[in-house]
C-alpha cells in the first residue's frame, strides 16, 4: 500500500510536493481515499476540487471583508508582539549578561553570611560565657587594685593563673598576652614596692613576709635575693644616719652610734633569721668568719664605715666627753659579740691615736706658749703680778684629784704650762689606756726638755744683769721646777697609769710589754 501511495504521489506531483505534507495525516487519508475512488468519481475530482477551491477562495474573501479589522488588529499585534518579543529578547540578553556577576556576588554573599554566620555563633558563645570573660578581662585591673591596696597575696595567685594562661593560650589567643603584658607591669609594680618596704624602718615579721613574697615571684635567684636584701636595708641605714644633723661632732657621733648600734644589729638579726643558711656555723663549717661570706663582707663594710665616721668626729674633738664616746663605742661592740661581730678590738686603735693627737697638739702649744712666756719673763717679785692663775688638776681613774703645789703659781709661765700639761693629762685620763702611756711618756720628757732648754737660755742670756735679788729668785724657780713642779708632773702620770698596773700587764704579756714597762719605770 506504501509503494502504492509512492506511485501515486510521483503520477500527481511530477515536480515534487511540500515536505511537511509527507507527515500529514489528513493527506495520507486523502491519498487513501484517492485510490478508493472510480474512474467515474475520479474524473469529476478535478472539477469537484476546483469548485471547492472556488467556494474556499470566495469564503476567504467573504472572511477578509468581514473581519479586515479583526486582520488589522491582528497584524498590529502581531507587530506589537513582534516588539515585544525583541525587546525581551534585548532584555533577555542583558539577563544573560547580568547573571555571571549576580552568581559571583550571590557565591560571595554566601561567604559573607557564612562568615557572619560564624561570627554571630561565636558571640552568641562569647555572650554564654559573658561571666567567665569578664573575669579574665578584669585580671589586670584587679592585679593592679591589689598591689596598690598590699594585698599581695591575693596578687601572687592572680600572677600564677596568668601563667598557667600563658602556657596553654598565648600562642593562639593574642589577648592572653595582651592580659599577660599588663599583669607583667602591675608585677613589676609590686617588686619595687616590696624592695621599697625593705627600705624603710621594717620589722622582722614583715620582712619575712616580704622574702616571702619576693622568693614566690621568683624574680631573683636565692644570692640575688640576698644581695637585694642587704642593698635595700643599707639604703635603709644609709638614710638614717644621712639624716643626722652634724652640727656639733659629739652630737653627731653620738646619734651615730645610737643608730648604727640599733639599726644595724636589727639588720643583722633579720638576715639570720630569714637566711639562716649562710652561717657556716649553722652549715656544719668550723673555719672561716661567724657570718657568711656575702653577709660578712657587707657586714666588714658596714663596721669599716662606722670607723671612717668615728675617727673623723673624733679629729673634730669631743669638748671633753670622749669616756661617754669610749663607753657608748664599747657597748656597740659588745652588743655585736652576741652575732658574732664583736669589734671592739678595732676601736682601741683609733681612739688611741685620738687621745694622742689631742694631748701631742696640746704639748705643742704649751711648748710655744712657754716659750714665748719666757721670752717677756722678768725676774722680778712674782707677786707684783696681782695674778690669780687658777692651778688645774688632774683625776684618777678612781676619781681621786691631784691638786698642783701653790709654790707654782710664783712663776706665771710654770703655772700656765702645769695648767696645760695637766689640762691635757684630763683628757688622757678619758682613755688612758697603758698601750698609749710610753708615747704620753715621751711627750711629758719632751716638754720638760724643752723647759730645761728655755731656763738654760734665760740664764745664758740674762745672767750678766742679774742682781743678787734675781739670781736668788732664778735659783728659787730653778728649785720649783725640780722639786715641785716635775715630782707633781710624775705624780700626775702615775695616778693616770699605775706602775703596779703596768706590772701586772707585763707580767702576763713579758715580751710585748717588758720594753714599754722598763721606760715608764726608769722614766719616773
Amino acid at each position: 500500500m506504501e509503494v502504492q501511495d509512492k506511485s501515486l504521489t510521483t503520477l500527481l506531483f511530477k515536480e515534487g510536493f511540500p515536505d511537511e505534507w509527507k507527515d500529514s495525516a489528513e493527506f495520507q487519508q486523502y491519498l487513501s481515499d484517492l485510490c478508493s475512488f472510480s474512474m467515474e468519481r475520479l474524473g469529476h475530482e478535478v472539477e469537484r476540487l476546483t469548485e471547492e477551491r472556488a467556494n474556499v477562495l470566495e469564503s476567504t474573501k467573504e472572511l477578509a471583508y468581514d473581519n479586515y479589522r479583526t486582520f488589522i488588529e491582528t497584524a498590529k499585534c502581531s507587530q506589537e508582539i513582534l516588539l515585544e518579543f525583541t525587546s525581551v529578547e534585548e532584555h533577555i540578553g542583558g539577563l544573560l549578561t547580568a547573571v555571571p556577576p549576580l552568581m559571583s556576588a550571590c557565591e560571595e554573599f554566601l561567604t559573607v553570611s557564612q562568615a557572619i554566620n560564624t561570627k554571630r555563633k561565636l558571640n552568641s558563645l562569647t555572650l554564654s560565657r559573658h561571666t567567665q570573660l569578664l573575669e579574665i578581662l578584669e585580671i589586670p585591673q584587679v592585679m593592679e587594685t591589689c598591689v596598690r591596696n598590699n594585698y599581695y597575696e591575693e596578687a601572687l595567685e592572680l600572677r600564677g593563673h596568668v601563667k598557667q594562661m600563658e602556657r596553654k593560650h598565648v600562642s593562639s589567643v593574642p589577648i592572653i598576652q595582651s592580659i599577660v603584658d599588663d599583669v607583667q607591669k602591675s608585677s613589676n609594680l609590686m617588686l619595687t614596692q616590696l624592695l621599697q618596704q625593705l627600705r624603710t624602718n621594717i620589722q622582722l615579721p614583715a620582712c619575712l613576709r616580704v622574702i616571702g613574697y619576693l622568693r614566690r615571684m621568683d624574680v631573683f635567684n636565692e644570692t640575688e635575693l640576698r644581695l637585694k636584701f642587704l642593698q635595700a636595708r643599707d639604703t635603709f641605714l644609709q638614710t638614717i644616719l644621712a639624716d643626722i644633723p652634724n652640727k656639733s661632732a659629739y652630737q653627731h657621733l653620738s646619734k651615730t652610734i645610737e643608730a648604727s648600734r640599733v639599726h644595724l644589729f636589727d639588720i643583722m638579726t633579720q638576715y639570720r633569721a630569714i637566711f639562716p643558711d649562710d652561717d657556716p656555723l649553722i652549715m656544719g663549717q668550723n673555719s672561716g668568719p661567724p657570718l657568711g661570706g656575702l653577709f660578712y663582707q657587707w657586714v666588714n663594710e658596714k663596721i669599716c664605715d662606722f670607723l671612717q665616721v668615728l675617727e673623723k668626729d673624733l679629729a673634730k674633738g669631743m669638748a671633753g666627753r670622749l669616756d661617754s664616746i669610749v663607753g657608748q663605742c664599747m657597748y656597740f661592740g659588745l652588743s655585736f659579740s652576741r652575732i658574732g661581730a664583736d669589734f671592739r678590738a678595732l676601736l682601741v686603735p683609733i681612739f688611741q691615736r685620738s687621745i694622742l693627737h689631742r694631748f701631742t697638739m696640746i704639748m705643742k702649744k704649751a711648748t710655744e706658749e712657754f716659750h714665748e712666756s719666757m721670752q717677756k719673763f722678768t725676774l722680778i717679785s712674782p707677786r707684783s703680778f696681782g695674778t690669780t692663775l687658777p692651778l688645774a688638776g688632774v683625776t684618777g681613774k678612781q676619781g681621786t684629784t691631784l691638786a698642783p703645789p701653790q709654790s707654782l703659781m710664783d712663776f706665771l709661765p710654770l703655772s700656765q704650762l702645769s695648767n696645760q700639761i695637766l689640762t691635757g693629762l684630763n683628757e688622757v685620763r678619758q682613755c688612758a689606756a697603758i698601750a698609749v702611756s710610753p708615747s704620753v711618756h715621751r711627750q711629758i720628757v719632751t716638754v720638760m726638755e724643752c723647759v730645761v732648754h728655755e731656763l738654760c737660755e734665760y740664764h745664758r742670756i740674762e745672767r750678766r744683769s742679774f742682781t743678787d735679788k734675781e739670781s736668788e729668785q732664778f735659783t728659787h724657780y730653778c728649785r720649783v721646777v725640780v722639786q715641785d713642779f716635775l715630782p707633781h708632773l710624775v705624780n700626775c702620770f702615775n695616778v693616770l697609769f699605775p706602775p703596779q698596773h703596768i706590772n701586772d700587764l707585763a707580767s702576763r704579756c713579758p715580751y710585748a710589754i717588758n720594753q714599754t714597762s722598763s721606760t715608764l719605770l726608769s722614766g719616773s
